[in-house]
């Protein structure tokens, strides 16, 4: 008998009472003294002789690690009210107070980091080849050489302070012109009004006319409110730019390829690898575009479904689906999996009032994540699910470990994502029913590969041609839908008849302040998981030990030395992703052998 699950998460089993929480004001408050004790600790710890530093570092770490879990705690529980209510206006007040301990805990961080930089180098060697601070060695060099290369500390905490009003506001301000738009949308006679979320999901309707008839009326509702997403983008910039020049850093890649702990020289290995595979997309794009009677496809068929397969999935079936794919590889996963659905981990309810999109949000404290989507019963859906619960599964098996080094970077979190999506989305393929049914999932599994290859690429053309404009003064929207449209044309080898010139609007990671340039990392997630992937097919059941050691090390070295560490292999050659870029080759020429 297949299980039942409730697509709507429990939240009260981490602070009861939603935004009304009683416990999470309490949590809140404690945070804040919590955060007032750290600081005292932290200029003890400056008076203490060299000689005497381990005892006071020891308590020290392990304040800060404690300190700094209480507040992923406190804005995970903020993230996941936002997310489900966007109309919660307690839960905005709340995301400010959070924000606001953010910053004094970031001021008093700034204060210790520059203790850091004022230790001799025989005190800080000491310091991390103590045995018990000996397994927070790579956090603390990374901290260390981070602080160098800032402001002295009085100025960066003056940023870190002006950034609440100013910069984090300004997504704020977006996520509020989200919350506001509502898109008509007829069904059966009756006229609803749909929550972004839902009209996305709309846009993936098999009936050509119903996905660009709301394709039009996504663009027009953006291009309404397109005045206040370029003054946020605008000032999200200026922000990121004033800043980045007073440190005296000159690349806009600076800061996203240090958080992904990985180089220039592997980023653009991947690029090339990718750009070598293009003409395959544009024979598959073209293929596509005949299928569905068309000579070009247009932006919002891209994503379109093929073939007459129209199964939905029930949210039961899909939970008992990714369990039993998970099972096939890893019981470790499968149990996991199991628990979440089980424990109501997951917001998966198709309702009004939602965010777009989804995501995984982890409490440190409780031990327990959250995964928030909107599940309407498309193969796309079960995809996503299975994606999350990639992400909830990584910080399942680091847990144990300690919070410095639980803090892996967003390259490799969409590594254990994607390999999960790729382990479900295989299966859905091979065990199609009928061939018209493997067609349309080895096409919804191509549809990744585009998505990862060409949408994720022409938001990395357009955010860096984006910046070199700014740099010159504002943007006007006028030319940001040029910028936009000019870097899909790019990036998709100009093979669309129509292309989404809103995007930069619609797109909620261009306005995400924790994470500069919240693109490319999806993309080495994707290849990176697929060579994984295989090792995992030839090895068997002997590779689930190295799957989580590979996971739990996520957060302690480079994303080469991961590499090397526990695939023997080196990313900053093309070699490696032209391998990985090879397996999704294969899929586009099964495709078109089954659609000639």
């Amino acid at each position: 008998m297949q299980a039942h699950y409730n697509p709507v998460w429990n939240m009260d089993s981490v602070f009861p009472g939603g935004s009304e929480s009683a416990e999470f004001a309490a949590f809140l408050t404690q945070l804040e003294k919590n955060i007032g004790l750290l600081g005292d600790q932290v200029h003890k710890a400056k008076e203490a002789a060299e000689q005497d530093l381990l005892p006071v570092w020891r308590e020290l770490l392990a304040a800060i690690q404690n300190t700094s879990a209480q507040l992923r705690e406190a804005g995970a529980f903020i993230s996941c009210l936002t997310a489900q209510n966007v109309h919660d206006e307690n839960a905005k007040l709340l995301s400010g107070q959070v924000k606001n301990l953010s910053a004094a805990l970031g001021a008093v961080i700034n204060i210790w980091e520059e203790q850091l930089l004022a230790l001799s180098e025989d005190a800080w060697n000491k310091l991390v080849e103590d045995e018990a601070i000996k397994p927070l060695a790579f956090p603390l060099n990374e901290r260390r050489r981070r602080a160098k290369e800032k402001l002295p500390v009085e100025q960066e905490i003056l940023a870190n302070d002006l950034a609440i009003d100013g910069y984090h506001a300004w997504q704020d301000l977006y996520n509020t012109v989200v919350g506001r738009i509502t898109i008509p949308h007829e069904v059966d006679g009756k006229v609803k009004q749909l929550s972004v979320g839902q009209a996305d999901n709309v846009m993936h309707s098999p009936d050509m006319s119903v996905r660009q008839e709301m394709f039009a009326k996504w663009e027009a509702a953006w291009g309404k409110e397109a005045d206040l997403c370029a003054h946020a983008l605008n000032h999200l910039g200026g922000f990121r730019l004033n800043l980045y020049r007073h440190r005296g850093w000159d690349s806009i890649m600076k800061e996203p390829l240090d958080i992904n702990r990985m180089s220039e020289q592997t980023l653009d290995a991947m690029w090339s690898a990718i750009n070598e595979s293009k003409d395959k997309l544009v024979q598959y794009l073209n293929r596509k575009a005949k299928l569905l009677g068309m000579t070009k496809l247009g932006w919002v068929d891209v994503a379109a479904p093929v073939g007459k397969v129209t199964k939905t999935v029930s949210y039961d079936e899909g939970a008992a689906f990714i369990i039993e794919q998970f099972g096939r590889f890893s019981p470790k996963m499968a149990d996991f999996a199991r628990k979440a659905f089980e424990q109501r981990w997951i917001e998966a309810e198709d309702r009004a009032g939602k965010r777009p999109g989804g995501f995984c949000t982890s409490f440190p404290v409780s031990k327990q994540s959250r995964i928030f989507m909107t599940y309407a019963g498309n193969a796309s859906n079960v995809s996503t699910l299975a994606h999350e619960l990639g992400h909830a599964y990584h910080q399942h098996v680091m847990n144990d470990l300690p919070q410095m080094v639980q803090g892996y970077a967003m390259n490799v979190a969409e590594t254990a994502s994607t390999f999960a999506e790729m382990i479900v989305s295989d299966a859905a393929v091979k065990l199609a029913e009928s061939r018209e049914e493997k067609i349309a999932l080895l096409e919804d599994k191509i549809q990744q590969t585009v998505a990862f290859f060409m949408n994720i690429q022409a938001r990395v053309i357009f955010e860096k041609n984006f910046y070199a404009e700014r740099k010159k003064g504002l943007v006007s929207k006028a030319k940001l839908n040029q910028l936009m449209e000019d870097a899909q044309k790019e990036a998709f080898n100009d093979a669309l008849s129509e292309y989404h010139p809103h995007f930069w609007a619609s797109k909620l990671h261009f306005y995400i302040t924790t994470y500069p340039f919240y693109n490319f990392p999806y993309t080495f997630g994707y290849l990176f998981s697929l060579s994984i992937y295989a090792r995992a097919l030839s090895e068997g059941a002997s590779f689930e030990q190295k799957y989580i050691d590979l996971l739990r090390d996520t957060a302690r070295m480079t994303v080469e030395e991961l590499a090397q560490k526990h695939l023997d292999v080196d990313i900053t050659k093309p070699d490696f992703w032209r391998a990985a870029v090879k397996l999704t080759v294969q899929d586009v020429e099964e495709f078109l052998q089954l659609t000639e």
